[in-house]
C-alpha cells in the first residue's frame, strides 16, 4: 500500500445556522500532516449528541468526534506499522473531525479493530464506551453496591449497565419505560422511572448522564462516602455541608484528553478499548442496534438525533469508488 496522501476529499463543515440540516457538503484539498499524524480514510462515523450541542464551537471546521477506517497515509515520526491499520477513534473537537472521507489524527488516539469487527460496529463505539469506561473508574466496586445510573437508556448508559455489572454492582437504571427490556438484558437489578421515588435504599454511586440539575437532586439520595459522577454537565456547588456525608464528586470528560492526557493516559486508554472492541467481536459485550445511512445524509440523521425519539446508534457509512 502506498502512504501517498489524497489530493482532496469531500466534507461536511459548519458554517453557522439554526440547524444542524445546515451542514454543507464540500471538497477540499488535502493538506500535509504534522508529526504524530496519520490520515484515515473513513468508512464509517458515528453520531453523538456532542456532535449537535457543539456545533457552533466547530464554525468554518469539520465536526465530529467518532469514526472508523483504514489508515492511508503517515506523518513524520508514526510508528510504518499503522499504514494499512483498521482503526476507530475518538477525535479532538479542536481538529478536523470524522465527517469527511478522510481525518487527520493523532496515531495515539487509534485503537486497532478484530478481524472480524465490522467499520459500522466500530465507529459506533468510541464516545459512548469510553466515556462508561472512564465513569466506572472513578468508583471503587465494593461487591453488590447499588449503582444508579440515570439517563440509562442512551449510549452511554447502554455500555454502562453491561461494564457495572460485569464489575460486581447492584445496577439500578432510569430512564424511559420504551428502554427497560434492553437493560435488563444488559444487567440491570431494577429499572425505574423515577429514581428518588421509586427506590427507598440510598445509592452508593449515582452516574449520572442527564444533566447537572438531575445530579444535584439526586446526590441527596446517596449513602454517607458516596459518589457522585457527572457526564453531562457538572455540580458547581458541593451538594452536602463539609463534613457531612463526605460525598466525592467527580467529572468525566472524553475531550479533555485531548487537551490534557499524556501518552502514558491515552496508550492505556486505547488498550482498554481495543479490550472492549474484542468483546464485541467476541460477543461478550453488546454493542447497540445500529442504524445505517449513507454519507448524504448526514445532516438530516444529525438533525433527528437532536429531536431523538428512536431507539438505536445511528451510523453513516461511506462508499468509497
Amino acid at each position: 500500500m502506498s502512504d501517498a496522501l489524497p489530493a482532496s476529499g469531500f466534507e461536511w463543515r459548519w458554517h453557522g445556522g439554526g440547524s444542524p440540516a445546515e451542514l454543507r457538503l464540500s471538497e477540499s484539498v488535502t493538506q500535509p500532516l504534522q508529526p504524530g499524524q496519520v490520515l484515515v480514510r473513513n468508512h464509517a462515523i458515528g453520531l453523538n449528541p456532542v456532535d449537535w450541542k457543539l456545533l457552533d464551537t466547530q464554525r468554518d471546521n469539520v465536526p465530529g468526534v467518532d469514526g472508523a477506517g483504514e489508515v492511508v497515509a503517515l506523518g513524520p515520526n508514526v510508528d510504518g506499522r499503522w499504514l494499512g491499520a483498521r482503526v476507530a477513534y475518538h477525535q479532538s473537537l479542536k481538529q478536523p473531525g470524522s465527517f469527511a472521507e478522510y481525518t487527520p489524527i493523532a496515531a495515539q488516539v487509534l485503537m486497532r479493530l478484530p478481524e472480524a469487527l465490522s467499520y459500522r460496529v466500530a465507529a459506533a463505539f468510541p464516545c459512548p464506551a469510553l466515556t462508561a469506561f472512564q465513569a466506572l473508574e472513578k468508583i471503587p466496586p465494593p461487591p453488590g453496591a447499588p449503582l444508579l445510573i440515570a439517563g440509562a437508556g442512551g449510549s452511554v448508559g447502554h455500555y454502562l449497565t453491561q461494564l457495572a455489572h460485569a464489575r460486581g454492582f447492584e445496577v439500578i437504571t432510569a430512564s424511559h419505560e420504551r428502554h427497560w427490556p434492553r437493560l435488563r438484558q444488559l444487567g440491570a437489578a431494577q429499572c425505574l422511572a423515577d429514581p428518588l421515588m421509586q427506590w427507598r435504599q440510598p445509592y452508593y454511586a449515582v452516574i449520572d448522564a442527564v444533566g447537572a440539575d438531575q445530579a444535584a437532586r439526586l446526590s441527596h439520595a446517596l449513602q454517607a462516602n458516596g459518589h457522585l459522577v457527572c457526564i453531562q454537565g457538572r455540580v458547581e456547588q458541593w451538594p452536602n455541608a463539609p463534613f457531612g456525608r463526605a460525598l466525592s464528586l467527580h467529572e468525566v470528560a472524553l475531550g479533555a484528553l485531548h487537551q490534557h492526557g499524556d501518552a502514558a493516559q491515552w496508550q492505556a486508554l486505547t488498550q482498554h478499548g481495543e479490550r472492549m472492541l474484542q468483546e464485541i467481536s467476541q460477543g461478550t459485550l453488546l454493542s447497540e442496534s445500529i442504524l445505517s445511512f449513507p454519507f448524504t445524509a448526514l445532516p438530516q440523521q444529525l438533525l433527528a438525533l437532536q429531536h431523538r425519539d428512536f431507539t438505536g446508534k445511528q451510523v453513516i457509512e461511506i462508499k468509497h469508488d
